[in-house]
């Protein structure tokens, strides 16, 4: 038995320029971290030949094509584990439109575990790159490619995505005191809608080349608060976010709505520097940067949502249990 735990993240700035309609034009830059909140993959062998997966229902089948878990089914086949397997998931939060990276997180776990189970680990460079692979160019899903590198590398990181299709993971390498002074000064708040990313990414697809100036915009300010936080300008970096937000919402008509804005507004207007729409936009995650003597007032005005308390995470996918019997 096989036991990957691997994060959830949120993405700070310069989402956008990692769709590989933008960088293969023009280089992307973003800004992201893993978070606390994980998705655990657990995979063992079976006493027969079928495939038995379970996520929020259960498949039993006797061939990978029957599987309609369509991340499982490609990543059994990536690996080549075709049969006698039994494999599930897990959330800490519900994972489904949230916002949080929770498609290329499952699918970066997911290799993980059968890699590990074949007893044949590989690279946090070849995961996300085989994430990358089954989710853009096998089952066509119209999404970036930053969440499948922060999935499997963790930490607080600048990802270049280039023309060539090379990635470069630079670690930001805050020490102890900065990260602690930045998660006291992030919140994050559900905003009770769930929507599917690929509803509003698909616009956003098709706008790119007519908003190339924002995204050239958005990914100079990713740089720039990477600056910021390298230099411990932490309120920099928080009014930074909301530039960008301003910025982002220009992409794709449901990125944002009146009642995402009403919410960011009155956030901000208690206190909070800026903030964002994790993920795609048009629900899931509020993430706020306040500073912690105005943390009650921005309670206070969102006491409707509920709020997620959480940490800046320094792994990366990883097994955290490893049986094999021989």
């Amino acid at each position: 038995m096989i036991v990957t735990q691997t994060p959830l993240r949120i993405s700070f700035l310069g989402g956008g320029t990692d769709f590989r309609e933008f960088y293969r034009q023009e280089e992307g830059w973003v800004l992201t971290s893993a978070i606390d909140k994980y998705i655990y993959v657990i995979i063992k062998e079976r006493f027969d030949a079928k495939i038995r997966v379970g996520y929020t229902r259960t498949e039993m089948v006797d061939d990978i094509d029957e599987l309609q878990h369509e991340l499982v089914r490609e990543c059994l086949r990536k690996t080549g584990i075709l049969r006698g397997i039994e494999i599930s998931t897990m959330a800490d939060i519900p994972s489904e439109g949230s916002g949080l990276g929770s498609s290329s997180t499952v699918t970066v776990g997911l290799l993980n575990a059968m890699y590990h189970y074949l007893g044949t680990p590989v690279s946090h460079e070849r995961l996300a790159a085989e994430a990358c692979e089954i989710e853009l160019d096998i089952l066509g899903k119209p999404i970036g490619i930053q969440d499948q590198y922060i999935a499997a590398y963790g930490g607080q990181r600048f990802v270049k995505f280039c023309a060539d299709d090379q990635v470069t993971v630079q670690s930001l390498c805050l020490d102890e005191n900065v990260m602690r002074k930045l998660n006291q000064n992030l919140l994050l708040f559900y905003t009770n809608v769930a929507r599917k990313a690929e509803s509003v990414l698909a616009e956003q697809v098709q706008n790119i080349d007519n908003r190339l100036p924002v995204l050239r915009e958005m990914k100079q300010l990713a740089l720039q608060a990477k600056a910021s936080l390298c230099a411990q300008a932490l309120d920099d970096f928080g009014q930074l976010l909301d530039q960008s937000w301003q910025l982002k919402k220009q992409l794709a008509s449901k990125i944002s709505n009146n009642t995402i804005d009403d919410l960011y507004n009155a956030a901000r207007k208690a206190g909070a520097l800026g903030g964002k729409i994790t993920g795609a936009g048009g629900g899931g995650f509020l993430l706020l940067y306040c500073p912690p003597a105005k943390q009650d007032s921005v309670r206070a005005a969102l006491s409707n949502l509920t709020e997620l308390s959480f940490n800046l995470e320094r792994d990366g996918s990883k097994v955290i249990f490893n049986y094999r019997r021989w």
